[in-house]
């Protein structure tokens, strides 16, 4: 489980095809202070558990389902949000993220705001019914506040029920990678668990209705 709070952006060293799936070196820092194999850490918002760390990277593998339902960043070089799984007893800056990418959305549009920077995104339909304004939904694993949201019961009913905007601030700019987004740019996206669950209790009472 994690908040959406990015600790600190890591960077791709190296990557190896694993029979299908990936072997990913990722060099970071601050995420292996207190590492140990098996730790899960949010790599740009997927959920990968650690299979071998050193001083200054660590290894992750990858599905070949993961490999094909995340953004196509895997390549060396390649810039990523880091996080470690929440303790206990730590606070809640962002809100729930549980790492596991409900889809790959895509930047639409990007524009310079008086203190903010702002993202058209568009969501992947699936995921239209968790949006709404004011809501929580994590991009590249970062935990951010839903502005503008289209469709009926959005604040912007001519758009796509998928389109959303995302205000960020430049302290989100300076400590993630997603000031690096532009039009074109696929970013993954996990909209809010408590939407999730809703949504199935609602699908199923209408299905004992129906029968």
């Amino acid at each position: 489980m994690f908040s959406g709070i990015v600790e600190e952006v890591g960077r791709i060293a190296r990557v190896v095809d694993a029979g299908g799936g990936l072997r990913v070196t990722v060099a970071a820092s601050a995420v292996l202070d207190d590492a140990k194999l098996g730790d899960s850490i949010a790599v740009s918002g997927c959920c990968l558990t650690v299979v071998r760390f050193d001083e200054a990277s660590f290894d992750v593998e990858l599905s070949s389902e993961t490999v094909a339902k995340t953004a196509p960043r895997w390549h060396e070089g390649a810039r990523v949000n880091l996080e470690r799984a929440l303790r206990v007893s730590d606070r809640l800056g962002g809100h729930v993220v549980t790492g596991h990418v409900d889809g790959v959305g895509e930047v639409l549009e990007r524009r310079d705001e008086p203190g903010a920077y702002v993202l058209r995104v568009r969501a992947p339909e699936a995921l239209a019914a968790h949006l709404v304004p004011k809501g929580s939904v994590t991009v590249d694993g970062v935990s951010l506040t839903l502005v503008d949201v289209g469709g009926p019961g959005g604040t912007r009913p001519d758009w796509p029920a998928t389109d959303l905007t995302l205000w960020l601030v430049p302290h989100t700019l300076a400590v993630t990678t997603l000031g690096e987004l532009e039009p074109g740019s696929r970013v993954n996206v996990e909209s809010d668990v408590l939407a999730k669950y809703l949504e199935r209790q609602q699908l199923l009472r209408q299905a004992e209705v129906r029968s």
